[in-house]
């Protein structure tokens, strides 16, 4: 089947939720979207909100606490949440980039520390995080078992690469960037091997971003050619194929559904770093290219975007009095703007439950943002 970009934007838009919320628990959710972008902790909370009808924060702060999801550093070595039920996979699938990425670091190396010293002690950290435990404390107990080196680098590629969880430490979104608590990861389902592993992750890709390529896959959870491969080789011939717009080969579940590309998406409001926009090479699924840069900042930031018939139009913010105002790079027709001030009222009721004081440190972005300002809504009227 030759897919068109369009059914590409649909498909994507209907895995991931984002064409009707639906009624279902975040664990429903996370089971069919597979990760929450979670490097800020706003984030996965408004991912939610957009995709799950009547969603309240405290849903997921439940999740949290009795572990049904989990947040670790896995894939793109950000920071996502994820069902309990499929970390050990992901973690497993994500390990050699997650060592890699700190052990071959100088600033694990130059201490004197060596991929022998992590494997050695890494026992020992877990046992002692079978309880929560703050930074400070997990320094204190590394250091004795490195004298003469600093225990502190040793836990910096440890909280990247070690099966950890952050474990909630309160309100308002249950995680702080600088607060943060640590606990050894849940050991079930059994964890399998990395190949098996990679395989797995493949086939669970494509159920929540697929249709796609091989190299999407691989941009996704940051792979090289090699373990993409190694995942290719594991699900073998039981994947479908497809081509894509431009004659390139995609890849898909059998049980992925396809859409006709005529079905209506309503406006959002998405949150920073959604996996909408970074889940494939080609962001123009989701992102023009002139658009592009404005969102996807030099420097990784990818900021809340305006979505309006499946496409980015402008990028959002709040206010310290909760409002929400955006840059818009295209102008929506005047359904999609009177649709877009529903959503926007509708974020800022979301937001009085916790504060609207989020995502206050990127605002330095905003001034050189082309497009119009505009208030979509303000609690003033």
């Amino acid at each position: 089947m030759r897919l068109t970009a369009r059914q590409l934007n649909r498909s994507l838009l209907q895995r991931q939720w984002l064409l009707a919320r639906q009624v279902a628990t975040p664990a429903d959710a996370l089971r069919a979207i597979l990760a929450l972008q979670a490097q800020e902790p706003p984030s996965p909370y408004l991912a939610l909100w957009n995709r799950l009808d009547g969603f309240a924060a405290e849903h997921l702060d439940d999740a949290l606490a009795d572990v049904t999801a989990v947040r670790a550093t896995l894939v793109r070595i950000a920071l996502h949440i994820v069902h309990a039920d499929e970390y050990t996979t992901m973690h497993a699938a994500m390990s050699n980039n997650l060592r890699a990425s700190r052990l071959n670091d100088r600033r694990f190396t130059e201490p004197g520390f060596t991929k022998a010293d992590a494997d050695e002690h890494l026992a020992a950290l877990l046992e002692f995080t079978a309880e929560p435990r703050t930074a400070d404390e997990i320094i204190e107990m590394l250091q004795p078992l490195v004298p003469g080196r600093d225990a502190a680098k040793l836990w910096w590629a440890y909280r990247t690469f070690a099966p950890l969880r952050y474990v909630p430490v309160g309100p308002p979104w249950s995680f702080d960037v600088k607060d943060r608590n640590f606990q050894t990861a849940p050991a079930d389902p059994p964890r399998p091997a990395h190949e098996e592993a990679l395989g797995r992750l493949l086939w669970r890709y494509l159920e929540a971003f697929g249709p796609a390529t091989a190299k999407d896959f691989g941009q996704f959870a940051m792979q090289r050619k090699p373990s993409v491969d190694t995942a290719l080789q594991q699900v073998g011939d039981r994947l479908v194929h497809h081509e894509g717009p431009n004659g390139e080969p995609l890849l898909d579940v059998p049980h992925g559904a396809v859409a006709t590309g005529e079905e209506p998406a309503p406006p959002r409001l998405l949150g920073m770093w959604d996996n909408v926009h970074l889940a494939h090479v080609d962001r123009t699924r989701t992102l023009d290219d002139d658009v592009r840069p404005h969102v996807i900042r030099r420097n990784g930031d990818t900021l809340p975007t305006v979505l309006v018939d499946g496409r980015v139009i402008g990028v959002w913010r709040t206010t310290p009095e909760g409002a929400v105002e955006a840059r818009l790079f295209r102008e929506p027709d005047d359904d999609a703007a009177e649709a877009l001030t529903t959503e926007a009222s509708a974020l800022s009721t979301f937001l009085a439950t916790r504060t609207h004081a989020i995502y206050r440190r990127y605002d330095h972005w905003w001034a050189d943002l082309p497009g119009r300002a505009t208030v979509l809504h303000s609690p003033a009227g």
